[in-house]
Order: C-alpha cells, then sequence, then structure tokens
C-alpha cells in the first residue's frame, strides 16, 4: 500500500489519516502543535453525513455522539418566543469527536510540533520538510491544515481569506449554572435572537467529560456581530498587554474590557436568556468571520482538503461534515485509482464546486443575517418572518441541494 502524508491534526486531518489507515495505506499525520488540542472548538451541529464519515473512520456510532434537540425557537428581544419549528438534531462538541478520532488513530503515527517549511514534489513522491530539522517524503499528501494552511501558501499563494465584515462570540455556559426561566424557556432548544444586523444562535452539549445527563451539559452558542476590519477588529483582536494577534487571539487572551463591553451590550440588545448565559459564561472567546474559496484543490500529487481548501461562514453548520466527506472521496479514489495524481484529480473533479457551493451559501445566510434591519416592513413583521427563515435555513443538512446545485435560492444569484 502507498505511503502517504496527512498535514494537520484537527477534524479533517483526523477523519482522513483514520480513513486511509484503515484501508491499509503507511499514513503519517504531521501537527504543527505540541499537546491536545482539544478545547479549541465549541459545539458541532451533526447530519447523517457526518455519521457516516465517522463509521467510515472506524468510529462507533450510538447515543454518546451527542444531545438530542427536537426543536427550534426564536426568542425576541423580551425573551418571547417568535417562532417555533420542529428540526431533530444531534448537537455534539468539537471536543468531543476530537477524542473519539485521536484515540482511533495510532499515537505514534500522530506527530506534533511538525511546522511545515517546504513542500516539494516530483514525479513519483512528495518531500517535506519541518521547521524541527525533519523530512518525510511520501506518494501522497492531503493537506488539512486549516484557514492559514502552510501547504496552499505555497502550492496556492494567491488563496487568501477574505474577511467577511463581523466577528462571532463564543463560549459554552454550564446548565448547572442557569435560571429554571432559562432552562425552561430555551435550554432544550436550538435557539436564535435576531437583533438588526447580528445573530446570536445555541444549542445545548455535552458537559465536563463528554457528559450529556440532564444539568451535567453545557449551552453553546454563537453571537454574530459587525466589526470593522481597520477599527474594531484590531482592537477585538488585542490582548490586555496590547498584544495584536491578526490571524485570530487566543481564547484565552481576550481582552477583559471587550468580553464586559459584550456582557453589557447582550442586556440591552438579547433576550434575556441569552445575555444570562452570556453573563454565566466563564471563557468566552472570538473569532474572525473569514471566506476561503478555491479555484483548485489538486497540485500533482498534492490535495487540499477541509478548511485549507475552502472555509464557509458557520451559518451553514457543516463543515466538519464537509471535511469527513471530503476525506471519503479522497479514500475512494485512492483506492480505485492508486496513490496517484490521478486519484486526487478524481477527488477535485467530484468535490470543487461542491465546496464553492458551501461557501457560497455561507455568504448568502451570511448576507441575510447581515439585513435584518431592512425597510418596507415593521419590526415586527420583519423579526417574525427572519425568525421563520432563519430557523428553517440555518445548520441544516443541504446535500440534497448541494447535489440539485441548489444550495443557494435563484432568487438571490
Amino acid at each position: 500500500m502507498a505511503k502517504i502524508l496527512v498535514v494537520g491534526g484537527s477534524l479533517g486531518g483526523l477523519f482522513a489519516a483514520n480513513i486511509l489507515l484503515r484501508q491499509g495505506h503507511d499514513v503519517t499525520l504531521l501537527e504543527k502543535a505540541i499537546g491536545s488540542l482539544d478545547g479549541r472548538g465549541a459545539g458541532i451541529v451533526t447530519h447523517d453525513a457526518l455519521a457516516t464519515a465517522l463509521r467510515a473512520a472506524g468510529i462507533a456510532v450510538d447515543d454518546t455522539l451527542g444531545v438530542l434537540v427536537n426543536k427550534r425557537v426564536t426568542l425576541g428581544a423580551n425573551g418571547q418566543s417568535l417562532g417555533e419549528m420542529e428540526l431533530p438534531q444531534v448537537l455534539t462538541s468539537w471536543s468531543r469527536l476530537y477524542y473519539m478520532l485521536k484515540e482511533n488513530f495510532p499515537s505514534e503515527r500522530y506527530l506534533q510540533g511538525k511546522t511545515v517549511t517546504t513542500v516539494n514534489q516530483d514525479v513519483d513522491m512528495v518531500h517535506v520538510n519541518c521547521e524541527d530539522g525533519t523530512q518525510y517524503n511520501a506518494e501522497l499528501l492531503i493537506a488539512s491544515d486549516g484557514i492559514r494552511s502552510s501547504v496552499r501558501a505555497q502550492v496556492a499563494p494567491d488563496i487568501q481569506p477574505e474577511y467577511a465584515g463581523y466577528i462571532a462570540w463564543r463560549g459554552v455556559c454550564d446548565e448547572a449554572c442557569l435560571s429554571a426561566y432559562t432552562l425552561d424557556t430555551l435550554f432544550n432548544r436550538f435557539g436564535f435572537c435576531l437583533p438588526n444586523g447580528e445573530q446570536m444562535l445555541g444549542y445545548p452539549v455535552a458537559g465536563s467529560g463528554n457528559d450529556t445527563r440532564p444539568g451535567k451539559r453545557r449551552y453553546n452558542f454563537v453571537w454574530y456581530r459587525p466589526a470593522s476590519e481597520h477599527g474594531e477588529l484590531v482592537s477585538l483582536l488585542t490582548d490586555d498587554e496590547g498584544h495584536y494577534y491578526p490571524t485570530g487571539i487566543p481564547p484565552f487572551k481576550v481582552s477583559s474590557k471587550h468580553i464586559a463591553k459584550m456582557r453589557q451590550k447582550a442586556q440591552e440588545i438579547l433576550a434575556p436568556q441569552y445575555a444570562e448565559i452570556l453573563e454565566k459564561t466563564a471563557s468566552p472567546f472570538l473569532q474572525a468571520i473569514y471566506d476561503v474559496r478555491s479555484e483548485q484543490i489538486v497540485f500533482g500529487r498534492i490535495a487540499l482538503m477541509g478548511d485549507a481548501a475552502f472555509v464557509g461562514r458557520p451559518h451553514v453548520g457543516m463543515g466538519v461534515t464537509k471535511a469527513g466527506d471530503e476525506a471519503i472521496v479522497i479514500a475512494k479514489y485512492i483506492s480505485e485509482l492508486g496513490a496517484t495524481p490521478q486519484a486526487l484529480k478524481a477527488y477535485e473533479n467530484e468535490r470543487l464546486k461542491l465546496g464553492q457551493q458551501v461557501v457560497a451559501r455561507a455568504q448568502y445566510l451570511g448576507r441575510y443575517m447581515q439585513a435584518q434591519g431592512s425597510k418596507g416592513a415593521s419590526n415586527s413583521e420583519n423579526m417574525k418572518r427572519n425568525a421563520d427563515t432563519v430557523m428553517a435555513e440555518t445548520a441544516i443538512d443541504i446535500s440534497e441541494l448541494l447535489a440539485q446545485g441548489k444550495a443557494v435560492p435563484e432568487s438571490t444569484h
């Protein structure tokens, strides 16, 4: 079987590494970070395709995957419901998936502290050099090293993340901390709140130790807020000591003054249930929202996948599912065509336009979020209509829409 390198030890890379190893290939995974990546993410919306990818990676899927939620609700600023809809979904966490995939992959093949500096290839092999002086050779390289992919920077330097104009405050709050009012009206639902030009959403996930028992869970939230690129964003990415992190501020470095301001704004414009959740979340963090859209994802014996290839804004709720799908397709064509450039080209032919559709749908959902305050109707009418549409379109299974080329409604083209 083939010798294959996977660069990037997060979920996408672990999907690819596990699936290819199960096919009998000699797989080595290179991760630049040292130590566990656990805790870097928050909530994940699952779809049927995600369960399929987990099984392909050798993971048993059962009730411990996450928390089942049957209903969605949108809350107004007064905390009252603006609309509800039935939509059963299992909500899990990044940490849960990471643990399952990481524990399933041999530790001796998961190499840390491996920052890739150069990537070259010839007719037969890919050659990788790392910052620590180590070198690796393989027949194929699968790059799943994130939005700031070092591999993509070498093979496709023109593909750059583009800032979307807003950020997301994120975090998880322990169920045990919340009032009976919030528990009764929000906690067991996939919830939304829609201030003008903004969007809050959240849902329950497992608590510490992946505990899904009532009383032990957490509520995961994402609050999208506009932020100008050269003013507000720079300030938000600067810590209390004045250090600026242009590619993303570490969670525990977020300035206390920004957290305090965020919580105060929540009290003013969000439903009281969400204001309580934000007040009681110990360590909220933030991320700038970017788009990454590739016109090419295969370069000879090198393939990009996951966030290295495409980044759709989180409204779509399928970034991890997309990475799992891509890992399955890569493995399928390697099985059929061998560890060859032809196999990777077949992967590109199947996944390139699908990835572009995901980015386009995410942009559509983001534009809609930013148009909450549109004119032409009273605020209450706008909010009700938006509540119904947002609940029906956010973080749903769009596999059939992708297959039909209809990820974005035709009226918006």
